[in-house]
Formats: C-alpha cells, structure tokens, sequence
C-alpha cells in the first residue's frame, strides 16, 4: 500500500460514522425522558383500555338496556306523535343529547382513567411540554418515507398481522362453538335472541382484548429493548459528555492547582501568627497557636511536608517564632490534626512540654 492509499485510508477512518457501543449515561437517560422520548407501548394502553371498556359494558349492560329502551318507546310511543314543531324539534334534541352524555359518560371516564393509568404504569407521570412542540422535520416528505418504511413500521405491521389472525381464529372458534344455538334463533324470540346475540359478542370482545394485552406485553419488551439501542452512545459522546457534566479534566486540574496555591497563600498568612513551629527537623514543620484563657488547646495554623516545611520554618524564623524540634510531637501532630483544628487530648502531655520550652526561651530572652 503506497502513501497516497494509506492517506485515503486514515481520511476515510476519521469521516466514518462511528459506533454506537456505550450504554446511555444517567445524564442522557434524563435527557431524552425531558423531551418526551420514553420506551412504552401504545398497544398497551389500547388494550388495556378495550378490556376495561369491554368488562363495563358488560357490567351494567342493564343501565344501558333501560336507558336506550325507555328512551326509544318515549320518542316512538309520544314524541312522534305529536306535530313537528321548532320548540318540539328542540325538544327531542335535547333529550337525545341527555340521553347521549349519559350513556357515553361511564365509557368515557373509563377510557380517561385506563389511558392516564397505563401510561404512568408504563413510564410514571412526566409532563413534557418538549414532546408536543411543532417540528418542521414531521412535514419533510422524507423524513415521512423513512418512518413508513423503517424497522418500526415493519413491526407495527408484524403486530397488526398477528392481531388480526389470532382474533380471526378466536372469533372462528366461538362462532363455531355456538354455531348450534344460532340455528334455532327463529325458536328463541326476542329475549332469547338478544341474550345469544350479546353473549357472543361478548366472548369475543374479550378474546380480542387478551388476544390486543398478550401483543401488547410483547411489545412492552420490544420497546424497551428498541429504546435501549437507540439512545446508545459512541465512546466520543460519552467523552463530550463527561467534559460537559464534570468539566474538561485539563481546566479541573488547572483549577484544583489554583485552588491549592491560595489555599497555600492562606495557611503561610497565618505562620506569623503561630506561638511555635514543631519540626522533625526539617522534613515536617507545624506551626501551633496558643494564647491561654483565649483558646481552649492548641490550634494547628499550618502544617507541611518537604518544601512546604521548609517555606514554614523559613518565614517563622523571619517572624522569631521559636522552631522547637521534636520528632514524636511532629509526626502525631501532621498525622492526626488537620489545619484549623484543636490538638486532641491525647497530645496535651506532648503540646504542653514543647510550650513549656517556648516560654522558658521567652523568659530568658527577657532576663537577657
């Protein structure tokens, strides 16, 4: 492969698209659920909304029965006989119309009530006003081609196909079961016939809605698995993402170091202030404050390692604070005691010979 081929090459690797192999990041899960992008299944409401449509009818099929049947032998037996007239045409309308609201009233309520349950069932209750802005790319008539002919139509039809030929066969099959009875109907009069009629609607219409909640709970799996592929991520999105959410790992270190030195400029203000410096001799240095009646212990005001003890001792001595070297005191106070805190009562005893020294030293300096 000669240079020219190898160029090609590596061009050809950059622009490619790369792939999605990273599962979605709690930060891009929460994301596409603002904007209304959830794995749930709309089969699942329908169903579930067919089967409890299906059971309330049946429930109080009587109510329905003695509504529709009064109402139909008032109009028949009074209304229709009397002469047509605006207020009487009004009349009837009105009656139609309460008789309409009452009977659609429970169906409707119950669709209300199945539709919002499923949904929070499926994906818990989430307004997103996200989901239900107008977007220019559902006018594309491309974007349109791809959706009818995409992986997602292609299941939609596989689950409608399977609908229809397993309700076809349960429909087949009660008909059959009752096919009989059907045959002496003209014997049955009309209770008789409206009582088969009924029940075998009613078998159906609950065959049709299991045969909808048993599609239905297949499809729930499909979407989930469906939803978790699509919103996986490229290893470059995670990356971007990660600098976004928790900063680009360059400007955070640049930060902490920032943070660190004024830290450091802060802890080297207090040094001039310290009672005494414990060193060990030169690798720790801690600087302690101690005023009697003022503090309850000794306060550490400063503490470091290496160069750090160094600078602290330098600029005590600038500050004649006495530098005392003791190599237990210094270890337990850099181990155990963090800047800005008191001593612990168990380096009283050690604290307070190494204060003992300091205001001997004081005290000769004065007899001096």
């Amino acid at each position: 492969m000669n240079y020219n081929e190898r160029l090609k090459l590596i061009n050809l690797q950059l622009f490619a698209e790369e792939e999605k192999t990273e599962e979605a990041t709690p930060h891009k899960k929460q994301e596409t659920r603002k904007k209304g992008q959830v794995a749930k299944s709309t089969d699942l409401n329908a169903a579930l909304g067919i089967f409890a449509l299906v059971l309330t009818l049946f429930w109080i099929r009587g109510y329905y029965g003695e509504k529709l049947s009064s109402f139909t032998v008032h109009i028949y037996s009074k209304e229709l006989i009397k002469d047509l007239s605006h207020e009487h045409l009004t009349y009837i309308l009105k009656l139609s119309m309460n008789i309409f609201f009452e009977t659609v009233a429970p169906i409707f309520v119950i669709a209300v009530i199945i539709g919002i349950s499923s949904n929070m069932m499926q994906v818990g209750f989430k307004i997103t006003p996200e989901a239900i802005k107008p977007q220019l790319s559902h006018l594309n008539p491309i974007e349109g081609f791809k959706r009818i002919f995409s992986k997602k139509a292609l299941v939609e039809m596989a689950k409608a196909i399977i609908k229809v030929i397993v309700v076809g066969i349960a429909v087949f099959l009660i008909v059959k079961s009752d096919f009989n009875k059907m045959l002496f109907m003209a014997d049955m009069g009309m209770e008789g016939i409206n009582y088969l009629i009924a029940n075998v609607l009613f078998k159906v219409a609950i065959v049709a809605a299991l045969v909808f909640i048993f599609v239905a709970i297949l499809d729930i799996v499909y979407q989930k698995w469906e939803f978790k592929q699509r919103i996986k991520m490229t290893k470059h999105e995670v990356k971007q993402e990660y600098k976004q959410t928790e900063g680009d790992p360059l400007i955070k270190s640049k930060v902490r170091e920032k943070q660190r030195k004024m830290a450091m400029s802060r802890m080297m203000a207090q040094v001039p202030e310290a009672t005494v410096v414990v060193t060990n001799p030169t690798h720790l240095a801690i600087a302690l404050k101690y005023e009697d009646g003022v503090t309850d212990a000794p306060l550490v005001l400063a503490k470091g390692a290496g160069y750090v003890a160094l600078k602290i001792i330098d600029l005590a001595r600038e500050n004649s604070i006495p530098v005392i070297e003791n190599k237990p005191a210094a270890w337990s106070l850099y181990e155990t005691v963090e800047i800005g805190q008191e001593i612990p009562f168990e380096l009283y005893q050690l604290v307070a010979e190494i204060l003992a020294a300091v205001y001997r030293l004081k005290n000769k300096r004065r007899v001096l």
